[in-house]
């Protein structure tokens, strides 16, 4: 075995180590990054390790999320006796090195493959500000990006030998992808668009191969969500209609780009959408070029299709369904295919030169654009260095400093559970903060748009509400509605908020309204 034999490996351990490494600076300061999510993700975690259950804090099965993540989760704290938000970084640590050493490992094998190109490309998935931020969080897509990766070489060995075992093991790690995030349908979308596509296959033999693949990738989701059905009454909890339009969500997907690319904010407006629509089209284009060569085989062909159909299912999910505005890390997990996708072709192209003078200069234009992309991005990552941890505030979250230094949030760590009195209700503009800090479980207050939701609320004749200022979310009902209809007595008042007790006043103004109809 030659020297660069063994440099592809090594140079990957490498690569992965400083993954390891920066997922821990990150860190370092104020622990792994908790959201809104995390919080779910967790209180389902401990109840999985404590009682083999997935309950999350206010004592429902975890719906808006599949379970696979949390049950990842509840598995290390059962074997380790230790909380995920303990074990979070060291986790992530792990998962973002495994990410790199299979991106590693499948750039080995490109045609043609190219130690600096691997290098090169590497150090633009270590240095991505959106990957670098979705590890230093408690969020699913640290497990599911690297299960795309596994799918990719699963499903490439099928491609190559239509053997059985490998369609099988690729059709598994959809399964299991699809219990980890609900956007993992685009696994199972890329799969059966190149099964469909592939014109080397028997039509019977592919036709049986698509009904396997079909089955075994939708069973755990299935599943899943007939679970959820009888259980609480939704499949994956309730959902809003969107408020974003098509052309919208093609601005705010171009954006995350321009970002990834270091684009100024103040160009967005100018360069997103067109952004956008060239990288889907020249998604498509990659294809339908491939298909003609019938050459759908590679693992570069894998990540152009997933690319596209993850793109795609993101920016039309997004205008028929409400969720967080698409963002990094909405698209984290196609940054990595997305990358081969529009940089793996240069190697072919050089392949191609037969000239060597040409050759080299074409190299060296490719590798200094490519070092002058991760100079922008390692600039960026240095100023979430500077703002997060040299400046000790950390993670942005309920870990951060905001939170350490607010007297609300401390007050709920030490609370007297005892003043609130039993079966009286607890509701709250943020449920996961209240168990995040005290460790109790409570009620959100209703989305404005499930009027029936809002107008049960109203109907409570007792309840407590702890109100935190600075997490208002305009969809949620907020404290001045409830204040135009329930008189609300303070019990403790802070500069970020208050807890309030309502023990059946009606305001005077209201109470007239009521008296003349």
């Amino acid at each position: 075995m030659g020297f660069l034999e063994k440099l592809k490996n090594y140079d990957t351990l490498l690569f992965s180590a400083i993954a390891a490494f920066a997922i821990y600076i990150y860190c370092s300061y104020s622990g792994i990054g908790i959201s809104p999510d995390s919080i779910m993700y967790t209180s389902a975690a401990r109840s999985f390790a404590a009682h083999g259950t997935l309950l999350t804090f206010n004592h429902i099965p975890i719906v808006d999320f599949p379970v696979f993540y949390p049950t990842f989760l509840g598995i290390i704290s059962f074997i380790t006796r230790t909380d995920p938000v303990a074990f979070g970084a060291v986790l992530n640590m792990i998962l973002f090195a495994v990410v790199i050493y299979a991106s590693g490992w499948i750039m080995s094998r490109f045609v043609p493959a190219s130690h600096v190109y691997k290098w090169l490309v590497l150090a633009a998935i270590v240095l991505n500000p959106g990957l670098l931020q979705v590890y230093s969080y408690l969020w699913s897509e640290t497990l599911f990006i690297l299960e795309v990766l596994l799918f990719f070489i699963a499903f490439r060995q099928y491609l190559l030998t239509y053997a059985g075992k490998w369609l099988v093991a690729a059709a598994a790690i959809a399964a299991v992808a699809c219990i980890t995030r609900y956007a993992a349908v685009t696994i199972v979308g890329t799969g059966g668009l190149l099964l469909l596509l592939d014109r080397k296959l028997p039509i019977k033999k592919k036709f049986v191969h698509i009904i396997i693949y079909g089955f075994i990738c939708i069973s755990l989701l299935v599943a899943n969500l007939t679970f959820n059905a009888l259980h609480t009454g939704t499949v994956t909890g309730p959902r809003e209609p969107s408020i974003t339009s098509f052309g919208k969500n093609l601005f705010y997907f171009g954006s995350v780009f321009c970002e990834w690319m270091g684009i100024s904010p103040n160009l967005y407006d100018t360069f997103a959408t067109p952004l956008a629509i060239i990288i889907l089209l020249g998604f498509i284009a990659a294809l339908v070029y491939n298909f003609m060569r019938r050459k759908l085989d590679s693992f570069e062909n894998l990540a152009i299709t997933f690319a596209l159909v993850y793109g795609l299912f993101i920016v039309l999910s997004s205008t028929f369904s409400r969720y967080e505005r698409i963002n990094p890390r909405l698209l984290a997990p196609m940054y990595i295919p997305a990358l081969w996708g529009y940089t793996s072709w240069g190697m072919l192209a050089l392949k191609r030169i037969a000239e060597k003078r040409v050759r080299v200069a074409v190299a060296a234009v490719f590798i200094l654009l490519m070092l002058g992309y991760i100079t922008k991005i390692f600039l960026i990552d240095k100023q979430r260095y500077n703002d997060q941890i040299a400046d000790e505030y950390g993670n942005p979250g309920y870990t951060d400093n905001d939170w350490k230094e607010s007297e609300f949030a401390n007050y709920l760590r030490h609370i007297d559970k005892g003043m609130f009195k039993p079966k009286v209700g607890i509701y709250s503009d943020a449920h996961e903060a209240v168990y995040f800090f005290s460790g109790m479980s409570s009620y959100l207050v209703p989305h404005k748009f499930f009027k029936k939701d809002v107008e049960k609320f109203y109907r409570i004749k007792r309840f407590y509400l702890i109100w935190f200022n600075n997490l208002e979310n305009p969809e949620l009902i907020n404290i001045k509605d409830i204040q135009k209809v329930k008189k609300l007595k303070v019990i403790k008042q802070f500069e970020g908020g208050a807890i309030y007790e309502y023990e059946g006043e009606t305001p005077a103004a209201k109470r007239d309204t009521l008296t003349t109809h």
